[in-house]
């Protein structure tokens, strides 16, 4: 089995628990996911399965979309609604205030990532360190946003409509947008509605991915590989240079230089493959071994 499954995950799972729930639903040991969400969010997960999985490294760069909704006056340890108080403020901003205060977090520029996040400093995650009551000096990340816009409103919290990079903390830009307006923030919902080329309103729950399992249909949903290089040019190898590719040999191919999605004469996807001066070398393989 093998190919792309969309789930649209929900809260309290976690994305690791994502993946071990489909790996007994699929009986496939070779599961991966493209995006980690946090166990308040909800949405797209993109998972890989078999020798999908191999693709992953591609589809992390994706640039991802969430709906985050912004409470104002309150900040809490882990700079979403999950985590512990630590101070609250008359909310002195409204719609016109965050409006204005906006446009400072589009582009790029520099995000400090959260001690509540899996990145490892020392060789310790620094959500370890934090359920432990201590505190490190991070390094600022590179981040782009390429789209924040206020949408609407849920109940007192405010909505917003956000395309970013890999790397993006939304909590971490909630709580910089409550710092800049003067009254603290955090976020209180959170749901990613697309990565790279892939939506949400495609996806499947746990549940529904369960019940198509055991009726014999899940490798309907699954979507080919080669989906994710859509926007790369095709060639077909003879069954010579199939031969070579599946030796992990480049072959000499009369193609412009650039990246190729490479098939077989039967049409399997066999690589990504990349053409320089005259020869066509692997750049990932896909086929079965």
């Amino acid at each position: 089995m093998n190919g792309i499954l969309l789930i649209d995950k929900e809260p309290d799972w976690t994305s690791n628990d994502v993946t071990a729930k489909l790996k007994g639903v699929l009986h496939e040991r070779r599961i991966g996911h493209s995006g980690t969400l946090d166990p308040m969010a909800t949405g797209l997960l993109v998972v890989f399965v078999g020798r999908a999985t191999r693709a992953v490294s591609f589809a992390e760069n994706d640039r991802k979309r969430y709906i985050a909704s912004l409470r104002l006056g309150v900040v809490t340890d882990t700079q979403d609604t999950s985590g512990t108080v630590l101070k609250s403020y008359p909310v002195t901003a409204g719609e016109k205030e965050l409006t204005e205060v906006l446009p400072r977090f589009r582009g790029e520029q520099l995000q400090l990532p959260p001690m509540y996040s899996a990145i490892k400093v020392g060789g310790r995650k620094l959500y370890d360190i934090a359920r432990r009551g201590g505190e490190v000096e991070r390094q600022p990340r590179r981040i782009c946003i390429d789209r924040l816009d206020l949408i609407g409103r849920d109940g007192e919290d405010f909505v917003l409509d956000i395309s970013c990079s890999k790397g993006t903390y939304i909590r971490t830009l909630c709580h910089d947008i409550g710092t800049a307006l003067g009254c603290g923030g955090c976020m209180s919902a959170l749901r990613r509605v697309s990565a790279g080329g892939f939506r949400v309103e495609d996806a499947v729950t746990i549940g529904e991915a369960q019940r198509m399992a055991d009726a014999g249909e899940i490798e309907q949903r699954l979507i080919p590989i080669d989906r994710l290089f859509a926007g790369t040019n095709a060639c077909t190898a003879s069954s010579e240079e199939e031969r070579r590719i599946r030796c992990g040999t480049e072959y000499p191919a009369a193609l412009p230089d650039g990246e190729y999605r490479v098939y077989s004469e039967s049409g399997a996807f066999l690589m990504l493959g990349r053409c320089e001066t005259g020869m066509m070398k692997t750049i990932k393989s896909f086929f079965e071994v």
